[in-house]
């Protein structure tokens, strides 16, 4: 098992690491809309849909990964009215590969958040 910590998502708010590689899977931690510098962006669910998938692209990314090796996405959001916005982005982000996803509505995020994201993704060089 080995924990994943790139400066270029941004640092765990808790006890807890952006990620995590356990054989040849990738568990990621949600990701809220954080800038790498922590900064909290404050658009709308667009805006902060996409801050979201950048975060996790980047731990990816340092996992030896990437969005297109992502089979299974988990998206919280702060008000289920926002879904066909959260969804539009989402789709450009998951062109090619279209993962197993749930998604459900929250009482609240962290930081008050619209929208996080976790992901499980195959490290690149064990996809199949």
């Amino acid at each position: 098992m080995k924990i994943i910590s790139t400066p270029k998502a941004p640092q765990a708010i808790g006890p807890y690491s952006q990620g995590i590689i356990f054989g040849n899977l990738i568990f990621t931690s949600g990701q809220i809309p954080l800038q790498s510098n922590g900064e909290f962006v404050k658009g709308d669910i667009k805006a902060q849909t996409k801050q979201v998938l950048e975060n996790l692209r980047a731990v990816l990314n340092d996992a030896n990964s990437d969005l297109d090796y992502v089979i299974k996405t988990t998206v919280f959001l702060a008000d289920m009215s926002d879904f066909t916005a959260m969804n539009e982005v989402y789709e450009s982000y998951f062109k090619a590969n279209k993962p197993a996803r749930s998604t459900v509505s929250v009482k609240e995020l962290p930081k008050k958040a619209l929208v996080e994201i976790e992901c499980i993704a195959l490290k690149k060089d064990s996809a199949v």
